[in-house]
């Protein structure tokens, strides 16, 4: 079986897309024992190198500030200071690496990429992308605390991870655990628009904020009513999507881009990029000036070998 089809799976034909949807199992850790049970504080300090009173010592201190961004506006980034941020990274290999994200979620996940991601909606009918308002502090500290008491810490253990990976009772954008939790903690969300998708004939996807739903037919009141559906969804989960600015419907005689990606054809980069690479590559060969330094023009060549490597198909076994 060729990875697009193994991408692609089988779908569902349900009788009714159009009628309300039914409630889902979440498929979520089984909730916290009632007595408080679990692994300890003292427990989470020997599995990240430390003491207690040394993890309890860790100031959680973030330093704000602002990049571009392809819109032409900002977005504000929190960075941890770099004891906190080593904290956090231990976090993420030592407590969070085995524990299971929805198979809907692409971004920021072991084995996938934007060209994994791409490819479940290359060579389809329509493409919906859509962003979340504030994804990250949008995701409460109240939902990690709950999620880290789930997964069998104690009470005060789960209550020291949050802090640490929590900052203005959020998720902060800059940490080195925010994506990989912001997985973790929305199975519902993912399992619910997956099951949404179903129900309509769509595919769907996540990447950290980018909700993306393909349909391989053009049937204009599925795309409206899905949207509709799974905004309402997305409230109900704690978020909000950009309806404007921000939601993109591309058919086949559009470019349909995806995590950056055009996937009408299959995952490649934009044309003007293209382009614009193979003009820097043009310059450095005959010894003119880039805008580029060769660790950044390094960089773009991995992107474009990756492209091009994770969008063939494999061969059948």
């Amino acid at each position: 079986m060729g990875l697009f089809d193994f991408l692609r799976g089988r779908k569902k034909e349900p009788a009714n897309p159009f009628a309300p949807p039914l409630p889902v199992r979440t498929g979520a850790p089984a909730s916290p024992r009632a007595d408080g049970a679990g692994k300890s504080a003292t427990e989470l300090a020997r599995r990240l190198g430390m003491t207690e009173p040394q993890l309890r010592a860790i100031k959680v201190a973030y330093t704000p500030f602002d990049i571009p961004k392809r819109s032409g506006r900002r977005r504000r980034i929190l960075a941890p200071s770099p004891e906190l941020k080593n904290v956090q990274r231990t976090i993420l290999r030592r407590i969070l690496p085995r524990l299971r994200a929805h198979p809907a979620v692409t971004g920021f996940e072991r084995g996938h990429s934007i060209v994994t991601n791409a490819l479940h909606h290359a060579r389809q009918a329509v493409v919906v992308r859509i962003d979340l308002v504030e994804f990250f502090p949008s995701t409460s500290a109240r939902r990690i605390r709950a999620y880290f008491a789930r997964i069998g810490w104690d009470p005060a253990a789960a209550e020291l991870l949050t802090n640490l990976c929590t900052f203005d009772k959020g998720l902060p954008q800059g940490a080195p655990t925010s994506p990989r939790l912001s997985n973790l903690v929305n199975w519902e969300l993912d399992t619910r628009l997956e099951h949404l998708a179903d129900r309509f004939g769509a595919r769907y996807t996540r990447y950290a904020d980018d909700l993306t739903f393909s349909f391989e037919t053009d049937d204009t009141i599925a795309v409206h009513t899905l949207i509709g559906r799974a905004k309402l969804v997305v409230e109900s989960c704690g978020y909000r999507m950009h309806m404007k600015r921000k939601l993109h419907i591309r058919r086949r005689h559009q470019r349909q881009e995806v995590t950056g990606l055009v996937v009408n054809d299959g995952p490649r980069l934009p044309r003007q990029t293209r382009r614009w690479l193979r003009a820097v590559e043009h310059r450095t060969r005959t010894g003119g000036q880039t805008t580029l330094t060769p660790a950044q023009l390094a960089g773009w060549r991995a992107l474009v070998h990756m492209v091009q490597t994770q969008s063939q198909p494999k061969p059948p076994d």
